[in-house]
């Protein structure tokens, strides 16, 4: 007799068996992005996918997210899983076959992967969910810097939720191998917006002037120093300005200055020390430049913290889908934002990384030239159905 195969590898080679229907999925999608709260053809696409499934869902959530539920409808287990669907203003350079039709935008961070996992989780759970359970599955809009999980939350899509579960394409891993972490895996992620108002005048009499772009110039160069010397080098702090705007002619002194940055860091305390150092450098500029400027911080992701029990389900579904070699850890955190931190601030959950390399492709997360190994999208799927089960079953 043949020996029957475990339930992970029976899910993952179901999964397998849809492999071109997924990558169709995640194609198109990549052909068709849309940004923050713009997602309405993507939104149509998945529900169009869902109704073909024969899954019930509703859709408009949170402006344009989509929210598909399979069980028992009246069921006090319910498991959420999570994808993101939002592109970036990112003029794509791949040359792919199925590269961005919308100049300008582009999917350059793997959402479309995403969706097709979370659609390739319910068609393998239309046929394997328990009869006491509900999965309620989030197609979720704005995970790019608009927060649009935070929307979603405050729409009560966790409600009654016991766990929730997502994840994120990495190509600094193999496709197959599966990384998370009991804790933080993702940092805090806040917005920087400094104002620097200054006096106009002649480049010729900059005397009689304040000059807003040397004060922002070396506001900039002040707080590289400042954190760095500042900040213990043993824990995760990162300020970048990203975005500088001032002037109007060549032969003008500005008169006022706009940055934009973002910061990172691990811990709260020193995200605290770190807003009390950018203040302290915009005091240093006024008292330097004859100029004022004004720091905010308009917005915050919070970190992503993996809760105990919900991290020992996933490695156990994990480890059967890839085996115990490719459950790999997650020892330092990710300094990049994820607002699926809001969904954690609510429910226990499990938030882990796809390994997806391409071994032609060597180009980051947000890049013009980024892509994926489409081999992770049957593991992704499969992964997302076992989390559920186990979940319930447990």
């Amino acid at each position: 007799m043949t020996p029957e195969r475990p339930r992970g590898k029976v899910i993952l080679d179901k999964a397998k068996a849809f492999s071109s229907w997924l990558i169709s999925i995640r194609r198109h999608i990549h052909a068709f992005p849309e940004i923050a709260f713009e997602e309405y053809e993507t939104s149509k696409f998945i529900c169009s996918i869902l109704k073909e499934l024969k899954i019930p869902f509703k859709s408009n959530i949170a402006k344009t997210g989509v929210i598909a539920e399979i069980g028992k409808t009246t069921s006090q287990k319910v498991v959420c899983v999570r994808a993101d669907m939002d592109a970036l203003s990112i003029e794509e350079k791949t040359g792919l076959e199925f590269s961005s039709k919308r100049p300008g935008f582009m999917h350059a961070c793997g959402h479309d992967g995403h969706v097709a996992m979370l659609l390739g989780c319910a068609r393998l759970l239309r046929e394997m969910l328990p009869e006491d359970g509900l999965v309620r599955l989030l197609f979720q809009p704005a995970e790019e810097g608009k927060g649009g999980a935070k929307k979603m939350v405050e729409e009560g899509c966790v409600d009654r939720c016991i766990y929730i579960f997502g994840g994120h394409i990495d190509t600094h891993f193999k496709v197959g191998e599966i990384a998370l972490q009991e804790g933080v895996m993702c940092a805090h992620a806040d917005r920087l917006l400094v104002k620097i108002h200054g006096k106009g005048g002649h480049a010729a009499r900059p005397h009689e002037a304040a000059d807003a772009i040397v004060a922002a110039s070396n506001f900039i160069t002040l707080l590289q120093s400042a954190v760095n010397k500042r900040i213990n080098p043993q824990y995760p702090a990162i300020v970048s300005v990203g975005i500088l705007e001032a002037g109007s002619a060549p032969n003008a002194i500005a008169d006022r200055a706009l940055l934009r940055g973002t910061i990172r860091t691990t811990s709260d305390d020193i995200r605290q020390r770190v807003f009390q150092i950018i203040k302290d450098c915009a005091k240093a500029i006024d008292q330097a430049f004859g100029v004022t400027t004004t720091v905010s911080f308009p917005e915050h992701y919070p970190p992503v913290v993996n809760n105990k029990e919900a991290t020992r389900i996933a490695k156990l579904a994990a480890r059967e889908i890839v085996g115990d070699k490719a459950v790999l850890p997650y020892p330092v955190p990710s300094l990049g934002g994820e607002d699926f931190s809001f969904y954690l601030e609510k429910v226990p959950g499990c938030f882990v990384r796809f390994g997806a390399r391409k071994q032609a492709v060597d180009a980051p997360a947000h890049s013009s030239h980024f892509d994926f190994d489409e081999g992770v999208l049957p593991v992704g799927a499969a992964f997302f159905a076992n989390c559920v089960l186990k979940a319930l079953g447990e």
